[in-house]
């Protein structure tokens, strides 16, 4: 028998129990895991069979004592099948509080159990009759109860010690303030109640929170979860400890139960638990039965509520995957996500508590959100009154908190608030007032002191609280803030403890398991201590420590799972970096103040580093935070003007002290801020620190946390702003009251320029209200009070005082929409006067002060008796510019009244009534406006559209002022034609089911109006019979200038009798018809100047377009998209034979056939009027270029016929008049072929007069050509004869090669072989003698070299032969040169081949040895890939060279037969040219050989090439003995000094020298010596330079003096060098001994005022002087004015940029160089001519080019420049690049190029001009050229 056997006493009563508990071994294992939850349930007991097992849980449950003994016998007989004598027995026995047997009474029970009847079975709820059940039933039932007893009293026993106890938080035994609470309006279950009540927590904002209300919803199902958000140091968890204590008190009689569970306590528990085992091992434990005591918590579920403090505390992420039974263990976050989504325990309360921040996924999304603000002034004089015992002392801290105004912000945080008052308690005593507040400065201050306070002895431990440091700061890092015995020191933690700095309380690890932990009194302390420890410790580096300084962010992230423990701890070491904490730092780390500086300089310069970061709001705010704790006005003001003008604060909670924080570093602002909160939870009396901040010019509210508590704070806030301009407050729910505050404060801010009220919800009265102060805002320009609730009573009171207010300009409401717009103020206007642009007379400032209204109220739900008090209100008002009623319910009675209404209301743009019901017999009605309006432009009729708009201008007695002016989008004015005219309205009634019938009376209603100009009735239903009625009513209705009747069911018989108008109206010039759109307009000409829209340009004069002056216009007939039959053509044109001319026809169809065509053909000569016959988008038939061929024998007046791809013909005719031209025939991709040719030629042999030919993109080939060129010579072409594309080969160009000596009159051919083919041949009317014939890339085989050659032979009068890309190699060119004699002549041979720049000099000269002829030029060019030789035939020996060719050549090598053989053919060169290329030794030596057989060259040229210098001795070797040279250019090449020296050797002996070109050259001293030796003897030199040459003022002194005998010099360059005054004066004592000097250039020189003036003296006196180049030179305006004394008479172009001239300089040029008679070119570019622009009278003739690029120029300059276009009939460019010309300017130009100029382009880069506006511009007068890339925007200049 086994011990608990011998125990129970007998083995009947044991057995019965061991073989019941067997059969239910899941329950019992259920039951062991409740009673026991430490014992291991393992494999070992899984292997037991079940009677062991059972045995061995009654062991383990019995020795557990009787408490739990009697539970587990309870539990048995309740819960199993228990027969009722068993259930007697161990009831009896075991279930009482007596009932633990001992061994006697087991043994009583073991004999009367042998008594019981086995068979005898009753479950538990079958003996309610017994006396002993009903006594167990109660007792059952008082289990709950007691627990609920049990549970009240623990509380009540933890908190009502006074004195702080374990677990409780520091100084608790205070008196609890309760800070503001405020509902988040996403709270939707809970019900609110307007207006302040009596009751904790106090309500704020209009929102009652107290705790009634904390605890109600309107739902009765579903979770009830309320979240509280707060910043730390708000006090959530005094809040939730002090919900304890009031529900232990009785004061929450709602809730049976109150259970509090702190996350950072939960962490520890690692393992999973039940619901049951959180609430009985954290809290307390039934004394019986917990399975009844929580069954009664599910019951009774409504009154149970759980608090989890410290949401944000979690570690362990919250998981999305649930287990099917909700009730199985768990982790503490899990079971907390089944508690708020109602799975666990539903119906119960639950509320958890966390800062602001990412919140987890678990919370239900309706639960309600309750915002901590923290204290306002009454709570914190309430808790400074509660804090003090004393009277006297409370008056002292309320005198100190008030005095100081950071530490009353401070105190906005309840934490502080208490660490505040116990510094204050300590500081106070035996100091005079102020004295304590100014120890406290910062929260890190008060933290210091609250240590000095708190240590008893007054003495500071630094080994402690060193040790508490490093412990803070190692949780920190490891995220734990609660602390085991073994974290924590013991001297460390009896010091923590002792100072109440660190709490103990008992913390559960797990079922059944109990410790006691540690944790720092606040969070915030903390942080503090980690702060000391960084700040103190020597360990800690540099680098680690500025790590530590860093900004966290307060968005709510996705990614970011919870929020850091270290949200002070940066504010914390910003505050320990002030220099007040030196000292207190230099002795707890007992170190020297330098060391303790210097690392708190490390903490400042990582704050500033971060104050010129680009930051979020959230980080803005931090740091503001911790550079005000740093107490250093340098750091703030650095922070402060390194912060954006733009300042926007998004989604994230505000408190008061951040706003107080914000405004702190604002002071240090010296630059206005604008400030933009929008979803950001305030905190109510957030605008009060505002107060007295005069840096912010923009602020701006948009939350719907805002009510009208914030509103009284913004309130006392406004009026001490004083440089705030923009107020916006939306979005809020604002009601009366806080609006009353705010119209009361409005007043008050005189400065304001725009407010905005919308979206407040505001209804009638509060909007009235605010439109009230309107009149005390003089500088508003904007109230915006849309979204809100304003009725239509109310919106006539708007309209007003819209009208009697005389700073309102507009008022617009549309449905939500209602927005008043303002004049500026008073000065404001004064300055816009002052503006240069508008200062024109009196009556100009009158009208900009001026005031008119427009109103727009759209949507307004407006009636007919609403219209007549509107009515009434606008005839006692200012001048309308517009109003706008569409969207109303005016039906036609209303849109009459209002119509008739139109001319007494004098509105002067614009009325619309579009959507008001207006029906079609109120159409006629309305049209009664046309003839008693004077002032209508134009009324737009839509009943389709339910349009109605009457567009209005000025009166007729201002329309002459407000014609002469247009405001561009620039804001400037400008001067328009000055010829006014009579306004012709345009009337528009466009789908208003119009049809003949109507026409008559519509005539009628528009008779009454001579002015109509322009009548659209598109859209109607008129037809055929409507029009040609109104045909005839159409001279009854005066000069119209445009009729659109499109979409009028029209066909070609309706058209037909629209063309007789051309007859009998005179103004209809232009009628264009669609059948397909049924587009149909007749129009006059475009010469009528209407007023401008805004933003729009008028357009050119009719024939003043491109400066051609007045010319005819022609009437037009345009007919699209028709069916062109012969029979509707032949009445089409039997139509227009009656219309007057000159006359334009445009056609369009689908197909056009044969028959088609040869009708409209044969009526040409009965159209003696037609100028232009135009076929577009039509398939033409193949037939017709032989039909058109034919033509001009048919018609003579035909002068030009164009026929694209059969689908496009031009046929331009001439009149009698007309003097006849010369006729062009195009027939282009027509798909021409050979057989065509023959035919087509012999028809246009007709044609005497023919120019031009164009048979291109057709498909003729080398056939068609050749039979072409047969027919060619009785073709009578006297211009040219394009046969491009036509899929011609090598063969083709053979023949046209063949074919030239039969074709005399050809002067030039070109043909090109490539991917873009062309063949052009041109001709002249008689016979050429030099004809011109390029090939380009026609790829010649070896086979095409003899019939190539050969026609060339043939072909005499060939002067020029150009070969590109013609041969594959030069073996080609050397057959072809062989073979190429002609018997007498002379031929330019050009090659431009890949291989000419890759093959060397020797090559290309070893090919040219190889011609037949003499050659008499040759020209190489590597880089331009160029060979160039000119051929003389017949071959001619010059007897010198012949002598020379024996004496120097020796025949043993082949450079000698080369020499010899060079000197053979080229005995009689006269001219060698080599440029770009890079001569060897051996090519040199060559050219040597070559220059001394020379006797004839008269011209040699070597530039840019690269020459050794071997070969450089060799060159002047070879030029020395040629001494008939008359041009020798050696510019540009690579040479050194010395190689210069050498080459200018060659100079000596040349007396015939006549150019020289020695550019880019380093001419220093002695080489310059060499030259001017040289010089001396070059008596008729007449071109010398010397640019980029290194001359200074000594060469150019010496160049001077050997110039004198240079008196045939008509060119001198010596640009580029360094000649500055001295160098000038001596070149200007030379220059009038020059009598032919015709141009000198000493651009870009350093040549300064005095050197200009004596040259500006010198080059009066050279008379023949043409070119003048002096820009790039400091010359001042002394020499343009000494030049103006005297301009040379033959001046032809003077260039002085960048001259350093002003305003006086060129306006004296310029009158200087009006009416010279030769000048074409000027250039004053990088000048200053601001207001000096040349102004000429008489005129420059010839005057082609003009440059003024950034010259300052701006619009007033602009005028009188563009006035000179007509005195200047010969410019054609002007470049205005990077001036200050805006659009205004630009359009000046066009009216100056109106006037008839020939200019071809004006380039305006780079000016101030609106890309839209510029290519407005640019459509109006396309010769304006605003970019250089097409598309480029304009680069607008700052300050312009």
């Amino acid at each position: 028998m086994d011990p608990i056997s011998l125990q129970l006493g007998t083995r009947n009563l044991h057995g019965w129990l061991v073989r019941l508990l067997s059969r239910n071994l899941e329950w019992l294992d259920a039951k062991v895991k409740l009673f026991l939850p430490n014992v291991d349930l393992g494999s070992e007991y899984q292997a037991l069979d079940p009677t062991q097992r059972a045995i061995l849980h009654l062991q383990k449950l019995h020795t557990q004592g009787p408490t739990t003994w009697k539970s587990f016998i309870q539990c048995v007989c309740m819960e199993l099948d228990v027969p009722m004598d068993m259930e007697v027995l161990l009831m009896s026995m075991w279930g009482h509080e007596d009932g633990f047997p001992s061994l006697l009474e087991i043994g009583k029970e073991s004999r009367s159990d042998s008594q019981l009847h086995p068979g005898l079975k009753r479950t538990y709820q079958s003996c309610g009759s017994s006396p002993r059940r009903k006594q167990l039933r109660k007792q059952q039932q008082e289990l709950p109860k007691r627990y609920l007893q049990l549970l009240r009293t623990s509380v009540q026993q933890r908190y009502g010690d006074r004195t702080p106890g374990l677990g409780q938080p520091l100084a608790f035994h205070q008196v609890y303030v309760p800070p503001i609470l405020q509902w988040s309006r996403a709270s939707a279950p809970f019900h609110t109640q307007e207006g302040a009540t009596t009751g904790d927590p106090k309500a704020e904002d209009g929102t009652n929170v107290n705790i009634r209300d904390l605890f109600s919803t309107k739902a009765s199902k579903g979770p009830r979860v309320t979240v509280l958000l707060g910043k730390a140091g708000m006090g959530k968890t005094t809040l939730a400890h002090w919900l304890c204590q009031k529900w232990a008190d009785g004061e929450l009689d709602r809730f049976q139960a109150v259970f509090l569970f702190e996350f950072r306590q939960l962490n520890l528990i690692t393992g999973s638990l039940t619901l049951p085992q959180l609430l009985f091992d954290v809290h307390l434990r039934p004394e019986a039965s917990p399975e009844a005591v929580f069954q009664h918590l599910k019951e009774n579920a409504e009154g149970i509520l759980l608090i989890f403090d410290g949401l944000d505390e979690i570690l362990q992420p919250c998981s999305d995957k649930e287990t099917a039974d909700p009730e199985d263990p768990a982790s503490a976050l899990t079971l907390f996500s089944r508690l708020c989504r109602g799975t666990l325990l539903p119906g119960c309360w639950v509320m958890a508590t966390s800062r602001p921040g990412k919140l987890p996924a678990c919370l239900p999304t309706e639960a309600a959100t309750v915002h901590m603000w923290g204290f306002d002034g009454p709570r914190v004089e309430e808790y400074v009154n509660h804090f003090f015992s004393d009277q006297l002392s409370r008056e002292a801290a309320l005198a100190e908190l008030r005095v100081d105004r950071r530490l009353w912000s401070m105190c906005a945080v309840p934490a502080l608030c208490q660490v505040a008052c116990l510094c204050l308690h300590h500081l106070l005593p035996g100091r005079s007032p102020g004295q304590a507040a100014a120890l406290l400065p910062s929260m890190t201050q008060n933290y210091v002191q609250m240590l000095l306070a708190l240590d008893p002895r007054g003495v500071l431990q630094a080994e402690p609280l060193l040790g508490l440091g490093e412990v803070a700061l190692s949780g920190l890092e490891s995220g734990k803030v609660i602390f085991s015995t073994g974290d924590i020191p013991a001297s460390t933690l009896a010091f923590g403890d002792a100072l109440g700095l660190l709490t103990s309380f008992c913390v559960c690890t797990g079922p059944g398991h109990q410790d006691k932990g540690y944790a720092f009194s606040h969070l915030s302390l903390q942080e503090f201590f980690a702060a000391l420890h960084l700040m103190t410790r020597p360990q800690v580096d540099r680098e680690a420590l500025s790590q530590h300084v860093t900004l966290h962010s307060r968005w709510v992230q996705r990614t970011k799972a919870r929020l850091g423990l270290s949200d002070h701890l940066p504010t914390f070491l910003a505050g320990l970096a002030s220099r007040a904490c030196r000292s207190f730092l230099s002795l707890l780390a007992q170190r020297e103040e330098e060391w303790v500086a210097a690392r708190q300089e490390i903490v400042l310069q990582a704050l500033k580093k971060l104050a010129t970061r680009r930051l979020t709001g959230p980080k803005i705010v931090e740091l503001c935070h911790c550079v005000g704790e740093t107490q250093e006005p340098e750091l703030a003001s650095f922070m402060a003007h390194n912060l954006p003008q733009q300042l926007p604060f998004h989604n994230f909670l505000l408190t008061y002290a951040d706003m107080a924080s914000l405004t702190n570093i604002l002071g240090h602002r010296d630059g206005p801020i604008h400030l933009d909160f929008e979803g950001c939870p305030l905190e109510p009396r957030c605008p009060e620190t505002l107060a007295g901040c005069g840096q912010v010019e923009n602020l701006s509210f948009k939350s719907r946390k805002c009510g009208d508590a914030f509103a009284e704070a913004l309130s006392r806030s406004l009026p001490t702003m004083g440089s705030l301009k923009k107020l916006g407050l939306a979005g809020s729910k604002i009601t009366a009251q806080g609006i009353s505050h705010l119209v009361q404060a409005l007043p008050f801010c005189p400065q304001l320029e725009e407010v905005s009220f919308q979206d407040n919800q505001l209804k009638d009265k509060e909007v009235l209200n605010i439109v009230k102060v309107l009149s005390c805002l003089p500088r508003l320009q904007k109230l915006d009070l849309s979204r809100n609730n304003v009725s239509v009573s109310t919106l006539l009171s708007l309209t007003k005082v819209a009208v009697t207010c005389p700073t309102i300009r507009m008022l617009q409401v549309r449905e939500t929409d209602l927005i008043f717009l303002l004049s500026p103020p008073t000065e404001t206007a004064a300055e816009l006067q002052g503006d240069p642009d508008l200062q024109g007379n009196a009556n100009q400032r009158k009208e900009a002060q001026r005031r008119s209204l427009a109103l727009r109220l759209q949507k307004c739900q407006l009636g007919v008796h609403d219209v007549e008090v509107l009515i009434a209100q606008l005839q006692e008002g200012p001048q309308l510019d517009e109003v706008d009623l569409s969207g109303n319910q005016l039906k036609d009675e209303g849109c009459q009244l209002m119509a008739e209404a139109a001319p007494q209301l004098h509105i002067t743009k614009k009325l619309d009534l579009s959507d008001n019901g207006l029906s079609a017999a109120g159409v006629l009605s309305v049209l009664s406006v046309v003839s008693t309006c004077q002032t209508l432009a134009e009324l737009h009729i839509s009943l389709l559209h339910k349009t109605v708009v009457f567009t209005f201008a000025p009166e007729l007695e201002e329309q002459e002022g407000i014609q002469k002016r247009a405001t561009f989008p620039d804001s400037l004015t400008f001067q328009m034609p000055s010829e006014p005219s009579l306004r012709s309205p345009r009337i528009r009634l466009t789908h208003c089911a119009l049809q003949a019938q109507h026409l008559e009376l519509l005539c009628k209603a528009l008779g009454g109006s001579c002015r109509l100009g322009h009548l659209d009735l598109s859209g109607n239903a008129l037809g055929d019979e409507g029009v040609a009625l109104l045909a005839r009513l159409l001279p009854g209705l005066g000069s119209l200038q445009s009729l659109n009747l499109s979409e009028n069911r029209l066909s070609l018989e309706g058209v037909f009798s629209l063309i007789q108008c051309f007859s009998t109206l005179r103004w209809l010039l232009h009628l264009e018809f669609s059948s397909a759109s049924q587009h149909i307009i007749l129009r006059g000409d475009k010469r009528g100047r209407d007023l401008l829209a805004p933003g729009s340009l008028p357009e050119f004069r009719a024939g003043a377009r491109l400066g051609f002056g007045q010319r005819h216009v022609p009437r037009s007939f345009c007919l699209k998209e028709c069916q062109l039959e012969p029979l509707s053509l032949s009445h089409l044109c039997k139509s227009l034979e009656k219309c007057p001319g000159p006359l334009e026809v445009q056609l369009s169809c689908e197909v056009l056939s044969d028959q088609s065509l040869e009708t409209l053909l044969h009526h040409l000569p009965q159209l003696p009027q037609l100028s232009l016959l135009q076929l577009s988008q039509t398939q033409l038939p193949p037939r017709s270029p032989l039909l058109l061929a034919d033509l001009f024998s048919l018609c003579p007046q035909v002068q030009k016929v164009d026929l694209r791809s059969l689908r496009h013909l031009t046929l331009h005719l001439r009149s009698s008049e007309e003097q006849e031209d010369r006729c062009c025939w195009r027939f282009t991709d027509c798909g021409l072929r050979q057989e065509h040719v023959e035919p087509l030629c012999c028809l246009l042999s007709k044609c005497e007069d023919l120019n031009q030919l164009d048979l291109s993109a057709n498909l003729l080939g080398d056939d068609g050509l050749r039979c072409l060129l047969e027919c060619l010579p009785k073709v009578p072409i006297s211009g040219s004869l394009n046969l491009s594309c036509n899929s011609m080969s090598q063969e083709s160009v053979l023949c046209l090669v063949e074919a030239l000596p039969s074709c005399p009159r050809v002067r030039e051919a070109s043909v090109n072989l490539g991917s873009k083919q062309s063949f052009w041949i041109h001709f002249s009317r008689q016979e050429e003698a030099g004809k011109t014939l390029r090939l380009s890339e026609c790829r010649f085989k070896p086979e095409h070299m003899p019939r190539l050659a050969a026609s060339l032979n043939q072909a005499l009068q060939l002067a020029e032969l150009t070969l590109t890309w013609c041969f594959p190699g030069l073996e080609q060119l050397i057959v072809l040169l062989g073979l190429l004699t002609w018997p007498t002549g002379v031929l330019t041979l050009r090659v431009e081949e890949p291989w000419v720049g890759r093959a060397r000099v020797l090559k290309l000269l070893e090919v040219c040895a190889q011609a037949s002829g003499n050659i008499t030029e040759i020209s190489i060019s590597e880089t331009q890939q160029q060979l160039c030789i000119q051929l003389e035939f017949p071959h001619q020996e010059n007897p010198e060279a012949v002598a020379l060719r024996l004496a120097h050549c020796d025949l043993g090598t082949h450079q000698n037969l080369l020499a010899r053989q060079l000197m053979e053919t080229c005995a009689r060169l006269r001219q060698l040219s080599l440029s770009q290329v890079n001569l060897c030794d051996a090519s040199s030596l060559l050219l040597q050989s070559l220059l001394l057989s020379l006797s004839e060259l008269k011209n040699f040229r070597l530039t840019y090439s690269c020459v050794s210098s071997k070969g450089l001795a060799h060159l002047a070797s070879g030029l020395s003995h040629c001494h008939l040279l008359e041009e020798l250019d050696l510019s540009n090449n690579q040479l050194g000094d010395e190689g210069t020296k050498v080459l200018l050797g060659a100079l000596e002996g040349k007396c015939r020298l006549k150019r020289l070109d020695l550019s880019h050259l380093p001419l220093g001293g002695s080489t310059l010596a060499v030259l001017t030796q040289g010089l001396g003897h070059m008596t008729l030199l007449q071109s010398l330079r010397l640019s980029r040459s290194n001359i200074d003022d000594v060469g150019c002194c010496h160049l001077s003096k050997a110039l004198r005998a240079a008196t045939s010099l008509e060119e001198l360059s010596l640009s580029h060098n360094q000649i500055g005054n001295t160098g000038a004066q001596d070149l200007a004592a030379v220059l009038p001994g020059l009598p032919e000097l015709r141009k000198i250039d000493l651009s870009a020189n350093g040549i300064g005022p005095a050197g200009g003036a004596r040259l500006a003296e010198s080059l009066t006196l050279c008379r023949h002087l043409e070119e003048l180049m002096l820009g790039c030179n400091a010359l001042e305006d002394c020499t343009a004015l000494g030049l103006a004394k005297g301009l040379p008479r033959h001046l032809r172009v003077l260039h002085l940029p960048s001259s350093h001239l002003s305003p006086e300089g060129v306006l004296s040029l310029g009158q200087a160089l009006d009416g010279c008679p030769h000048v074409e070119e000027i250039s004053l570019a990088e000048n200053s001519l601001a207001g000096g622009v040349p102004r000429f009278h008489q005129g420059l003739p010839v005057l082609r080019q003009l440059d003024l690029v950034s010259c300052e120029i701006d619009n007033q300059a602009a005028k009188p420049l563009a006035a000179s276009f007509v005195l200047c009939p010969a410019l054609e460019n002007i470049t205005l690049e990077k001036n200050r010309i805006t659009a205004y300017g630009a359009w000046l130009l066009v009216e100056g190029l109106a006037q008839g100029s020939g200019i071809q382009v004006i380039r305006l880069w780079n000016n101030p001009i609106p890309p839209d506006m510029a290519q407005h511009l640019q459509n109006q007068e396309p010769r304006l050229d605003f970019a250089f890339f097409d598309n480029q925007p304009q680069v607008i200049p700052r300050g312009t």
